[in-house]
């Protein structure tokens, strides 16, 4: 963990937005609840090319970005999604540019501190994800005090993924089981999904139904791997700062009209010879 440079400069964050209400305008209504679901996981995708596009530096596309975030969290309110998922900041991120990786640290932090009293206001339970690390020592008190008072809330939890990569979370559950077995209080043949699962960073994280990546691009990109086995995954080609409520439930229509077998299959043509009933 490593506290900002002295010489960062501030960012300012935007105002937060006010109750969740429904979205005016033209647009595909809420899905219907038995169609929404339960987890969302979002790779936040296309901040800096929406920004370049328009002759902007990459770091107004993370500035647009946080008017998205705020927008779908209060679409997901509306439609009763219990848990959303944000790709903020992965462990790769690192290998940007000094500049950039500043700026998106200390927007970070600023974000949780701008929206926390809002989220906490919209009933929303706040919750890191990652590894501490190279994090600084500023966002984590930021987190830490957004998880403090949002800790009792129960209408939606909101996973923030900073300094967050999927095998990151898994080597370092396996380090965790193999450290148990090493002092002799689990035996190796006796390890199982449950195991793993337990030492991950929350493990009380639901599996994953739905992850959505903006952009334009069709990958995962390392996120929440555990978690998203049999996630339904949804592209959209809009750019995170273009992603708003309104996109947030096309995705979740698209999902509700999909069949989730969880490996399983169901013969629909009877077998040659079968009798048929009547």
């Amino acid at each position: 963990m490593q506290d900002e440079p002295r010489n960062r400069a501030q960012v300012a964050p935007l105002p937060p937005l006010g109750r969740p209400t429904p979205a005016p305008g033209p647009g595909p209504p809420p899905p219907p609840l038995g169609q929404v679901p339960e987890h969302v996981a979002i790779v936040m995708d296309g901040n800096g090319r929406w920004a370049n596009a328009r002759g902007l530096a990459r770091t107004e596309g993370h500035k647009a970005g946080e008017r998205s975030l705020m927008d779908v969290v209060a679409g997901a309110l509306e439609v009763g999604i219990a848990e959303l998922s944000v790709y903020a900041f992965s462990t790769e991120n690192w290998r940007r540019s000094p500049s950039e990786v500043r700026f998106l640290m200390g927007f970070s932090r600023d974000i949780i501190r701008a929206n926390r009293d809002q989220l906490h206001e919209w009933g929303v339970r706040v919750q890191w994800v990652g590894r501490e690390g190279r994090l600084w020592r500023s966002v984590l008190r930021e987190i830490r005090a957004a998880e403090e008072l949002t800790a009792g809330n129960t209408r939606m939890v909101l996973n923030l993924c900073i300094n967050y990569g999927g095998r990151a979370e898994i080597v370092d559950a396996v380090r965790a089981v193999a450290e148990r077995v090493a002092r002799g209080e689990l035996k190796a043949e006796r390890i199982s999904e449950a195991t793993l699962t337990a030492q991950l960073y929350a493990p009380r994280m639901r599996d994953v139904d739905l992850l959505i990546r903006t952009g334009g691009e069709y990958r995962t990109s390392n996120f929440l791997m555990w978690e998203s086995a049999y996630a339904e995954l949804y592209f959209s080609p809009l750019p995170w700062p273009e992603f708003e409520r309104r996109a947030l439930w096309e995705a979740c229509a698209a999902y509700g009209q999909r069949e989730r077998r969880f490996g399983g299959a169901v013969d629909k043509i009877a077998p040659e010879g079968a009798a048929s009933s009547r």
